[in-house]
């Protein structure tokens, strides 16, 4: 991409101290499986989210025979696996081990590679970054010392459109355009909105340091590797215990320059790159876009680039490089995480579908399965928008397998009601929140209100807003002269409880849209929910609480923590 990528955006709420970890961290796997409330949870890690057609079939055979039926995927693009019994756990490694996807048992919990996942799909970029993720994983399931990694910490691996970049990664790989002989202190920028070159370079950066190592693209997944061993020395020169990079304290952090000295010791060449400011990437643009649309509907100011179905991938300032060396227009390569067909070139397609609320029942995912043996390429690729590529058709049958997977009630369309809608596990399969806000969000979403308030009500909008009038939980006593339980939502059609079937959207009766993704909570922890700007809908004591989140501005707790009631 550009030398001038940002760094990815901190976890940690700006000013906090890093935390001490006395202790391993306690995130699930396949055969380290999670007591959750509805049973036992296992999460697969899929290394840039590819899954060959057995494979899939295997997650649902495991589904089937040991779970509740459904899979769930995540914002890592891995998948999960609920309502697994007690004595399940060499039966589920067997059937996972058959199929491919547990290659080394000791290192399955840190197999956390995201990549872009229309690589190499759409006509602007060449798939290197999915060749790095095989490679990087094919080198952490060597690796002796990589085993010491967190469950948590992250590689991201971006094709040069800034979709996973933004994501947090702890060790991230941008793949950039081809050129030379842009200015030496903001790196290479004369190939910029041009795809890379097979065997290209990359960008390499470490936590939030703007700074970056540029490295040859068959040393990247090597490059990557030597980062994360840098982080562990890090870690452990800093007594916290520290499970990502952002949680180093100051005196330990992991700079550019100090993986500098690793890769040179390890043989790996490199360029040092200085952080630069005069370009966005795609994500930003889609930040602000998303921002300006929730907060300036009632204007006619146009909204900045980024509308689905394709996305800017990068956008120059003026001064001081614009008025003597104009670059090439931007790229308008396709938007990761909109649903809908991938023009591909030669012809051919990709299909990229979302799943409700980030569930698939069995059904639902043996079709996609069915799908991509009989008209695609054979895989699928899940996307940490919880959603599935299909690469590998022909224009000739993507509508029409498009529509058939819309009528099995997986969302095709970016106008869908459903499309950036997330919610947490919630209740019953989580003790810890307050509702089953999947049963609230289904119930919203049918009536047509996926955000329970309005969120111009919200206040500053930093997380910190109240609804001024918040929307009761199921069963919950009104509070005022009039007491009594809000009564249950009436069953309806669709996916889950929903009122009664009413006028559909329309002119008289329009369904309203947001631009900010919008994510339901059970509880502050606000598990899965999106980065960068979103809609928090958190359940309270007292009810649904409303806020804007921001980039730098976490979500603010509740002002009075309740125990856990049940919806009835």
């Amino acid at each position: 991409m550009l030398a001038a990528m940002p760094p990815s955006p901190s976890t940690r709420p700006h000013g906090s101290e890093p935390p001490i970890r006395d202790r391993g961290d306690a995130c699930p796997g396949a055969l380290r499986l999670h007591s959750a409330a509805d049973g036992h949870l296992a999460r697969v890690r899929l290394p840039a989210g590819d899954l060959t057609v057995r494979q899939a079939e295997a997650l649902a055979g495991a589904s089937d025979r040991l779970g509740d039926g459904h899979l769930s995927l995540t914002s890592r693009g891995n998948a999960e696996l609920r309502g697994l019994p007690d004595d399940c756990g060499s039966r589920l490694a067997a059937l996972l081990r058959d199929a491919g996807l547990l290659p080394s048992e000791r290192h399955e919990r840190i197999r956390n590679i995201l990549a872009s996942p229309l690589a190499g799909l759409d006509r602007h970029t060449p798939p290197d970054v999915r060749l790095w993720a095989r490679e990087l994983d094919r080198l952490l399931c060597t690796s002796e010392s990589a085993t010491a990694l967190s469950g948590r910490f992250l590689f991201v691996l971006d094709d040069g459109r800034g979709d996973v970049v933004a994501l947090g990664g702890d060790v991230s790989l941008v793949a950039e355009p081809t050129g030379a002989g842009a200015p030496a202190d903001h790196g290479d920028r004369s190939g910029l909105g041009h795809p890379a070159c097979p065997g290209g370079s990359a960008l390499l950066r470490v936590g939030d340091d703007p700074a970056a190592l540029r490295i040859a693209g068959p040393d990247a997944p090597r490059a990557a590797l030597t980062a994360a061993e840098a982080f562990l020395s890090a870690a452990e020169g800093s007594g916290t215990g520290a499970w990502r990079v952002r949680e180093l304290p100051a005196g330990h952090a992991l700079t550019a320059r100090g993986v500098a000295e690793r890769l040179r010791g390890a043989g790996v060449g490199f360029e040092f790159v200085a952080g630069a400011t005069d370009v966005v990437v795609a994500a930003d643009v889609a930040d602000a876009a998303q921002v300006a649309g929730a907060e300036a509907r009632a204007s006619d100011e146009p909204v900045a680039p980024g509308s689905p179905p394709y996305s800017a991938s990068a956008l120059t300032a003026s001064a001081p490089y614009a008025t003597t060396a104009p670059y090439p227009t931007p790229v308008p390569y396709a938007d990761s995480s909109a649903p809908g067909i991938i023009e591909g070139r030669d012809g051919v397609r990709a299909l990229s579908v979302l799943a409700p609320l980030g569930r698939l029942s069995v059904a639902q995912w043996r079709l996609l399965a069915a799908v991509a043996e009989a008209d695609g390429d054979g895989v699928l690729r899940l996307t940490p928008w919880r959603g599935i590529v299909i690469p590998g058709l022909s224009a000739e049958v993507a509508a029409a397998r498009l529509r058939e997977l819309a009528g099995a009630g997986l969302i095709t369309d970016p106008d869908s009601p459903w499309h950036r809608i997330g919610a947490c596990t919630g209740r019953p399969g989580c003790a810890k929140s307050r509702t089953d806000v999947r049963a609230d969000a289904t119930a919203a979403v049918t009536a047509g209100t996926p955000v329970p308030v309005s969120v111009s009500g919200t206040g500053t909008g930093t997380g910190t807003g109240n609804c001024p009038d918040p929307v009761r939980l199921p069963g919950e006593p009104r509070p005022g002269p009039n007491p009594g339980p809000v009564p249950e939502p009436e069953p309806g059609p669709g996916p889950g409880p929903g009122p009664a079937p009413g006028p559909g959207p329309g002119p008289d009766n329009p369904t309203p849209r947001h631009h900010l993704p919008v994510y339901w909570s059970g509880c502050e922890r606000r598990c899965g929910h999106p980065h960068g700007a979103w809609v928090d809908v958190l359940a309270t004591a007292d009810g649904y609480r409303v806020s804007v989140v921001r980039p730098k501005n976490p979500p603010a707790p509740a002002a009075s923590p309740a125990a856990p009631r049940p919806t009835s």
